[in-house]
């Protein structure tokens, strides 16, 4: 496939790395030379310098014979003229751009046929809210992912002494639960991918995947580890475009406190929250912290645009008392070496989007795309389409698919029912199948098990 992408920043350099390991025709356009050149020492990629809304550096770029143009740069206006020009000029098929104001966002008459041609719109601001509050729902959880429209879901969660399972074969899970189904897709042991089977013990320390119907997760897991109760007390530190999407998610369930540097943009926010309460200063000021009883506090996130003092202010939560700290690191490298130690939580706006616009990049019918474990392995959910004939899966049952190796079925929906994947069950037309591979470089191969021949047509 041929893509071009605008913006060779966090965001447009880690989706240019997910993509070039794929065999895909990529071509990177920014008008920072330094950034071009970084990702050009590391990727086999095209680069090119100027102004994407440009069409001459589109045209420069092979915008006329491109199949999707992806638009990731800081400027929302930069990223929906480009998609026009892209539109007008050269006809590209698919259009994504990357959107951050809600100015934008919430007025769709902008978009589509009477307005700017973008036929996808990505939001990283409301991605990452999406993702923290789904780990505020689930306290314990390291990562929980949604397919099929929430019916099932996909956690990540850290196995600690205390949880049932934890020093037994993942088969007694069966016998302690008869009543519920899951399955765990993947353990990742001291960073080390294990296919789990029936004999697997689980140990403390793993890093466990599991799937199941949304109504089952918090059961399997208070079987990996002790239940946490309930979060009621969130703190946000940083009043910007995270922070107050957070603050506005979260307000009607949880007693939220936001607080902010500026003074202009606390008067900003207090306006338009209606029950958090809003604070000015400095989220690394300890003696404001102990005035606002951080002890008591149950989550805290730092949601500034800043990542040393997300880090900092996170340390110095977590050593006065708060229960769980959630920190947003914009720098990659950072990531890895912070999370699991005093900050439970590290949070990455790069590997939380991706998914979303990985979507729109993989063959076949797939409908969800989620990167796992800052991108070294990924969860898909794709249609089975055609019949026995056409299609190398439908009809057959799931012992009987030819997975690449490291790839796992953990669930079917098939008619808003969620089948958790067992041996028996026989794939059928218009299922839902989600799928775990601990080695996303096995992607393509999943993909053609799910195009169909042309048989079918």
């Amino acid at each position: 496939m041929k893509i071009i992408i605008l913006g060779a920043g966090q965001v447009g350099g880690t989706l240019a790395e997910h993509l070039a390991g794929e065999a895909n025709d990529i071509t990177v356009i920014d008008c920072k030379g330094e950034r071009l050149r970084q990702l050009q020492d590391r990727l086999d990629i095209r680069t090119i310098q100027g102004y994407g809304s440009f069409p001459h550096v589109l045209k420069q770029a092979g915008a006329q014979d491109a199949d999707m143009l992806i638009a990731t740069t800081s400027s929302d206006e930069v990223n929906m003229v480009a998609c026009q020009v892209a539109y007008s000029c050269f006809k590209t098929p698919t259009k994504i751009s990357r959107v951050r104001a809600s100015a934008y966002l919430n007025r769709k008459e902008l978009f589509g046929p009477e307005g700017f041609p973008v036929d996808v719109l990505i939001s990283p601001e409301q991605v990452v809210t999406e993702h923290i509050t789904r780990l505020i729902e689930y306290p314990g959880a390291l990562q929980v992912l949604d397919f099929s429209r929430g019916l099932a879901r996909l956690v990540a969660i850290r196995a600690t002494i205390g949880g049932p399972l934890v020093g037994h074969e993942l088969s007694f899970l069966r016998e302690h639960m008869p009543r519920i189904d899951t399955r765990v897709a993947a353990i990742f042991r001291q960073d080390r991918p294990i296919i789990p089977q029936g004999d697997t013990i689980i140990e403390d320390g793993d890093e466990v995947f599991f799937i199941a119907a949304t109504d089952h997760i918090r059961a399997v897991m208070s079987e990996l580890q002790p239940l946490e109760r309930p979060y009621k007390r969130i703190f946000i530190a940083g009043g910007g475009n995270i922070g107050f999407r957070l603050a506005q998610t979260l307000e009607s369930r949880y007693q939220v406190k936001i607080i902010e540097r500026n003074k202009e943009r606390c008067v900003e926010l207090s306006e338009n929250l209606k029950r958090a309460i809003v604070l000015q200063g400095n989220a690394a000021n300890k003696e404001l912290l102990l005035e606002e009883n951080i002890d008591d506090i149950d989550v805290f996130c730092a949601v500034t645009d800043d990542d040393e003092a997300n880090i900092m202010a996170s340390l110095l939560a977590k050593r006065l008392g708060v229960r769980k700290v959630m920190t947003l690191i914009n720098n990659p490298d950072y990531v890895d070496l912070i999370q699991g130690g005093e900050i439970d939580v590290a949070i990455s706006p790069q590997q939380t989007t991706i998914g979303s616009l990985l979507t729109h990049v993989r063959r076949g019918d797939v409908v969800n795309v989620h990167s796992l474990r800052r991108g070294a392995a990924e969860a898909i959910e794709a249609i089975a389409h055609g019949d026995a004939r056409s299609s190398k899966v439908v009809g057959m049952r799931l012992d009987e698919v030819p997975l690449p190796e490291g790839t796992t079925i953990g669930a079917i929906v098939r008619h808003n029912e969620v089948l958790v994947a067992h041996d028996h069950v026989r794939v059928q037309p218009d299922d839902h199948v989600i799928l775990f591979l601990v080695d996303k470089t096995r992607i393509r191969e999943v993909e053609r098990l799910f195009q169909v021949g042309l048989t079918f047509f």
